[in-house]
C-alpha cells in the first residue's frame, strides 16, 4: 500500500523526464526511513525559502556557526522534485567543474551545473540532464527492491559507483545514464536488514575504497556497525563506531587521504539531525581486519541550520577552498526538503 501522492512543497510546475507536465507522481513504497519522514511532523514544510514560478532550485543563505572553526557555512539551494521529477536524493557528487550528479533511491540520476559567487555562495542550479538508473543489460531498474540508490562515488578514471539497498549490492557506470555492470560486494553485506545496508561508499585518494553499512550490527562489538577497507577481491573488514543514536549514511574522500562520514539521528521528540565527522589518514592507513574506526565531529546539524534527512556528502577542491555539500532525502513527503547545503572546510 502507498502513501496519498504528494503535493508540491510550495507549489510549482512539475516536469517528468521528457520536460512534459508530470501529473502520476505515486507515494513511495513505504520503507522504515518513510515511515519515520512521515511521521516527522515537526518538519515546518517550505520554511527555508518560498520558490519563484517556473524555477527548479532556488538559493538561500545560511546562518552563522559561532565557535565553529574546522567548517563554514556558503549557503544552501532547495531543489523542488515535482519540477524534477522525483525526490528521494540520496547520494551526490560534485566535480571540480562545479558539476553536481544526484542519485535517488527511487532509481533516477540527475545531472546539474552549479554556479557559485566569487565567495563560493551558490547562486544557482541548473539541471543538464536526468534519466533513470539501469542493470547490466541496459534494463531500467525499477524503483523499490530493484531500484534503491543510495550512494554515489567517483572512480579515477571516471567511472561512477552506486550502492543499492535491500537487494543489496554495488553497480559500476562508465556514464550514469548507460548499463551499470555488477561489483563484488563487501563480504557479509548480504546479511544486512533490508533498509539498512550500504549507505557509505567513498574511493580514498590511495585508490582504496571505504565503505560503510548503516546498521550491520556486530555481535562481538554491540554499537558497531559493519565496514569495509579496499576493494573487489581485496576487501578487508574493519568496523565504525557511530555517536549513540546516530547511523551512519554517508562518506566522502579528502585530497589528504582522509574522509568524512555523515552520521544521521531521529528521534519521536526532536526529529531528524545529524553530524558530519572526520577520520584521518593515518587512522585509515592503519587499519587492519577487526580495527573500529570513528570520526571526529566537525559539524553538528541542528537548528540553527535548516534540519532535515540529510543522506549525502560530496567534498571538492575548488580555487583553493575545499568545499563540502550535503543534500537530504525528502522521501517525497510534503513536509521534508531536498536541499543542498554548502560548506567550507576551514581546517
Amino acid at each position: 500500500m502507498h502513501p496519498a501522492k504528494p503535493s508540491p512543497p510550495c507549489g510549482g510546475r512539475g516536469l517528468g523526464e521528457e520536460g512534459t507536465a508530470r501529473t502520476d507522481l505515486a507515494g513511495p513504497t513505504p520503507t522504515r526511513r518513510a515511515l519515520l519522514a512521515a511521521l516527522a511532523v515537526v518538519l515546518p514544510a517550505c520554511a527555508v525559502a518560498q520558490p519563484q514560478p517556473d524555477l527548479l532550485a532556488w538559493p538561500f543563505a545560511l546562518p552563522e556557526l559561532p565557535g565553529n572553526t574546522a567548517i563554514r557555512p556558503l549557503g544552501g539551494i532547495e531543489i523542488d522534485r515535482v519540477a524534477l521529477g522525483f525526490g528521494g536524493i540520496s547520494g551526490v557528487h560534485i566535480a571540480p567543474d562545479l558539476t553536481v550528479t544526484v542519485v535517488s533511491d527511487l532509481s533516477h540520476w540527475a545531472e546539474f551545473a552549479l554556479s557559485l559567487d566569487a565567495a563560493a555562495r551558490p547562486l544557482r542550479l541548473t539541471l543538464r540532464r536526468t534519466g533513470r538508473l539501469r542493470d547490466g543489460g541496459g534494463r531500467i531498474l525499477p524503483r523499490g527492491y530493484a531500484g534503491d540508490a543510495e550512494a554515489l562515488a567517483r572512480l579515477p578514471d571516471g567511472d561512477w559507483l552506486v550502492t543499492f539497498e535491500r537487494w543489496h549490492r554495488i553497480r559500476r557506470y562508465r556514464d550514469i545514464g548507460g548499463p551499470g555492470a555488477y561489483v563484488e560486494p563487501p563480504p557479509g553485506l548480504e546479511r544486512a536488514p533490508a533498509n539498512a545496508g550500504l549507505e557509505s561508499l567513498a574511493v580514498l585518494a590511495d585508490g582504496r575504497w571505504f565503505a560503510i553499512a548503516e546498521d550491520l550490527a556486530l555481535p562481538e562489538a554491540p554499537g558497531l556497525t559493519a565496514a569495509w577497507l579496499g576493494g573487489p577481491g581485496a576487501w578487508l573488514p574493519v568496523a565504525w563506531r557511530p555517536a549513540p543514536g546516530f547511523f551512519p549514511v554517508d562518506a566522502a574522500p579528502l585530497p589528504d587521504g582522509g574522509a568524512l562520514v555523515l552520521e544521521r539521528s531521529f528521534s519521536w521528540l526532536a526529529g531528524f539531525s545529524g553530524r558530519l565527522t572526520r577520520i584521518g589518514v593515518a587512522a585509515l592507513a592503519a587499519a587492519r581486519p577487526g580495527t573500529v574506526l570513528e570520526g571526529e565531529e566537525l559539524l553538528r546539524i541542528a537548528s540553527p541550520l535548516p534540519v532535515d534527512n540529510y543522506e549525502g556528502v560530496t567534498t571538492v577542491l575548488h580555487q583553493g577552498r575545499q568545499l563540502v555539500a550535503l543534500v537530504s532525502d525528502d522521501n517525497e513527503n510534503r513536509l521534508q526538503r531536498s536541499l543542498l547545503l554548502l560548506f567550507e572546510l576551514t581546517r
